[in-house]
């Protein structure tokens, strides 16, 4: 009887372990810890490595915060840090960045979500010499958000380089997109 009893405390005992570590899978997100500096800064390298052929060094790159691919007249502290640390990311490669905030002189086509340079955009890239404008749309998740950095010819709009990421949905992630806005 009492070894009965033993079998049945063990029993329990291991049941509640076993659940101690059973994770939600959203409590991990909620608590990830990531580097968000480093995981751009890789982001930044992909996306210089993914073939912006006749991008000049010596000529200017505008740089813009990156945008809520659900309302593109919206960033928030995630989306200008992210825009500011590629700009970083590329200014240490030896590209002439130029940072611009001009967020109401960039005209988006509702259907297609994309970025078209506005003539006040034009005029700023001549001033400048400019030949592309470093621009990004982030999308927020149930876990994650996902990021898109892509340099745009100021001529002709043309996607030069583009690249996608994501990010989990932290506790520091979330405040950054809400605190801000």
């Amino acid at each position: 009887m009492k070894r009965l009893s033993w079998i049945k405390a063990a029993a329990v005992i291991s049941v509640l372990l076993l659940s101690g570590c059973a994770s939600d899978k959203s409590v991990r997100v909620v608590d990830a810890k990531v580097n968000l500096v480093e995981v751009v800064g890789n982001a930044s390298a992909a996306l210089l490595s993914s073939g912006i052929q006749g991008v000049s060094k010596e000529r200017t790159i505008l740089s813009t915060s990156f945008v809520n691919i659900d309302d593109l007249q919206q960033s928030s502290t995630f989306g200008r840090l992210v825009g500011d640390t590629v700009a970083s990311e590329l200014v240490g490669s030896g590209y002439n960045v130029m940072e611009v905030r001009l967020r109401d002189s960039l005209f988006m086509q509702p259907r297609l979500g994309e970025f078209m340079l506005s003539r006040e955009l034009r005029s700023v890239s001549a001033e400048h010499d400019a030949q592309a404008v470093l621009v990004g749309t982030y999308a927020i998740g149930g876990e994650y958000v996902y990021v898109n950095a892509r340099l745009v010819s100021v001529m002709d709009s043309r996607v030069l380089s583009s690249h996608d990421f994501r990010l989990p949905l932290n506790r520091d992630i979330r405040k950054m997109l809400t605190v801000g806005r």
